[in-house]
């Protein structure tokens, strides 16, 4: 059977963030850093039971009950194999995340938002998508700590995080051309701002009327940034 992409390798005692080693971060022994080849459909499917099974877990019990063990016996693979698939917690966290966001993308393209500008049209889909975390709040907190726990060996998965959430963002903006460097520029502290409010909302520091403000006002760096006729 063909092996699934191999990540980098991660120590076995968990993540460490600022110094300190995070709780609850399972990791693999030291695996090959070859290229990945492209996964095969058995291996897609295998990959996308697993996800839903991290997902699952963490609606029920947030970060804590997201057990590598647990994801194996749910999703009908081996230990092993999972640790191929994601060499820690972490690494599958932040992929659960990245799954999430291409589902919102996808919900995107098929009801894009109808506001008139496109400071109004990012606002409203960011909020969009930050109500669809709040039904689920337990899965939120877990993917965002996990991001919060991430350390280098996670950074192409994170990576992939920020740039959906940059397509999201401009495909919300309707640009006719490419941005320019001062959209994207406006678009990352847009990102920026929408994490930071996503985990004060979460650890109880902020409404959901405060996010939206926040977002609404960020949001006005869209027009600030257009290109001058």
């Amino acid at each position: 059977m063909p092996t699934p992409p191999q990540p980098k390798p991660q120590s076995t005692g968990g993540t460490r963030t600022g110094g300190t080693r995070s709780r609850g971060t399972e990791s693999s022994p030291a695996l090959s850093a070859s290229p990945s080849p492209p996964l095969t459909e058995r291996q897609e499917a295998r990959r996308r039971r697993i996800l839903q099974a991290s997902a699952q877990l963490a609606r029920r019990g947030g970060f804590d009950a997201v057990q590598m063990r647990e994801v194996a016996e749910s999703s009908n693979v081996a230990l092993g194999t999972l640790y191929r698939y994601f060499p820690s917690k972490v690494h599958l966290l932040v992929a659960t995340m990245q799954d999430q966001l291409q589902h919102m993308h996808e919900t995107l393209h098929k009801r894009p938002p109808q506001e008139s500008g496109a400071a109004a049209r990012v606002a409203k889909t960011l909020m969009r998508a930050f109500r669809a975390l709040q039904r689920e709040p337990q899965l939120a907190d877990a993917m965002v700590r996990a991001l919060n726990f991430a350390d280098r060996s996670v950074s192409p998965e994170v990576d992939t995080v920020s740039r959906l959430t940059t397509a999201i963002i401009l495909d919300a903006m309707g640009l006719e051309g490419p941005p320019t460097p001062e959209q994207l520029s406006a678009v990352r502290v847009i990102e920026h701002t929408w994490h930071s409010a996503l985990i004060t909302w979460l650890s109880g520091r902020a409404s959901i009327a405060q996010v939206k403000i926040d977002i609404e006002t960020v949001c006005q760096l869209i027009d600030v940034t257009a290109p001058r006729e």
